[in-house]
């Protein structure tokens, strides 16, 4: 069976030489460590920048949360922060929906 895959002539040359083999080894190796710098540490970098914007949050702030409301922090507690997107709407959302902070100001341009 074997000799219908694979020659006998064939597999006798391949298992002499051990230069492929480092070869072979070597390309997985290269690829994580692309698969590394290219995607997971800018990723995580991303995500520390984004954790520490939203530890740093204060009352006051002008902010867009994830679903595209605008509003100023009115008052913030530990897992939740009341935001007015008008004069008489305030609403509770959690700190982890906060999506970016806006320069001061923004909110009474638009």
């Amino acid at each position: 069976m074997m000799d219908f895959l694979i020659s006998p002539a064939m597999a006798a040359a391949e298992s002499a030489s051990s230069g492929p083999a480092i070869m072979d080894f070597a390309f997985p190796i290269v690829l994580l460590v692309l698969f590394y710098f290219m995607l997971i540490r800018p990723q995580s970098k991303r995500a520390k920048e984004h954790r520490s914007m939203q530890e740093s949050l204060a009352k006051g702030d002008e902010i867009v949360t994830d679903g595209g409301l605008m509003g100023k922090i009115i008052s913030v507690g530990d897992n939740a922060m009341t935001v007015q997107l008008a004069d008489n709407l305030e609403v509770k959302v959690r700190r982890e929906s906060i999506n970016s902070v806006l320069p001061k100001g923004t909110l009474k341009q638009l």
